[in-house]
């Protein structure tokens, strides 16, 4: 096995992890660095459904006990009022994404997935958080999750179906959407966590099941260094976001897409970096 390949490998994991959970755009950034890193093949595409499958485990493990709980009250005898309602919750914000991505996943591999694409997604990402986190704009009237409504859940759910354009980010759009429609910063960063299970646990489904021909049994170092690093950054993002919404608003993360959206928009007019954009 060569070793760059598994730098790269390294190198995307790493990526994955650290963007999948922050609103900064984890597909964005993958199309980015594979276009820089000469990344881009059919291998790639499995690649990046198992490294974002190691991301999902991440939130799993960091959420082990809420998930347990939910399932227990679910499953128990009476059910629990509470759980049943959250799982709703769950299942109306993901319904949007898996019909909406099920009609639309092919069009939107072959058309979108460029950086072109991703650089005007995360700028336009990017003025919509500032306007967002005016202080004027920012009401939240659901304290936490679990004071959420079913229409909050729908709503979140369609902003949420906004991230198939890649260089929105699944997270950014659910938080952000979550925040206008009148939840708080960390109730909207949780729902957009245990949102992100079933949604990225169906595209996964989804993904392997259109490229199944692809996978082959050499590329499991590969695939295991991807892993293991997508699933400790994740680990690193997820914990550093809950601890940093605590305190500070989410325009820092504005100013970072703007700015990375415009590097790559002037590297391309420049012509200081050839990306690769559809035929």
């Amino acid at each position: 096995m060569d070793i760059w390949i598994l730098l790269k490998a390294l190198v995307l994991g790493v990526v994955e992890g650290l963007t999948e959970f922050l609103p900064i755009s984890s597909t964005g950034h993958l199309i980015i660095v594979g276009d820089l890193l000469g990344f881009d093949n059919e291998t790639s595409k499995v690649f990046e459904i198992v490294i974002q499958l190691a991301a999902i485990l991440a939130v799993c493990w960091a959420y082990r006990m809420k998930l347990v709980e939910l399932t227990v009250g679910v499953l128990s005898r009476p059910r629990s009022r509470l759980a049943s309602r959250f799982v709703l919750m769950l299942i109306l914000g993901f319904l949007p994404a898996a019909i909406l991505g099920v009609l639309l996943h092919d069009i939107i591999k072959d058309v979108l997935f460029n950086p072109l694409v991703v650089a005007g997604a995360l700028i336009v990402g990017g003025f919509i958080i500032l306007i967002v986190e005016r202080p004027r704009y920012y009401r939240p009237r659901r304290a936490g999750i679990d004071d959420m409504t079913a229409g909050d859940a729908i709503k979140i759910g369609f902003a949420q179906a906004l991230a198939m354009i890649p260089g929105t980010s699944r997270s950014g759009a659910t938080i952000i959407g979550g925040v206008i429609f009148g939840l708080s910063r960390t109730a909207a960063t949780e729902f957009s966590f245990f949102l992100a299970i079933p949604t990225m646990l169906g595209a996964t489904v989804l993904d392997v099941y259109k490229n199944w021909n692809v996978f082959k049994l050499g590329d499991l170092p590969v695939f295991a260094v991807g892993c293991v690093a997508a699933f400790v950054s994740a680990m690193w993002a997820v914990r550093f976001l809950l601890r940093f919404i605590a305190s500070h608003t989410f325009v820092a993360f504005a100013y970072y897409r703007i700015v990375f959206g415009l590097i790559v928009f002037a590297t391309w007019y420049f012509g200081i970096v050839n990306w690769k954009l559809p035929a």
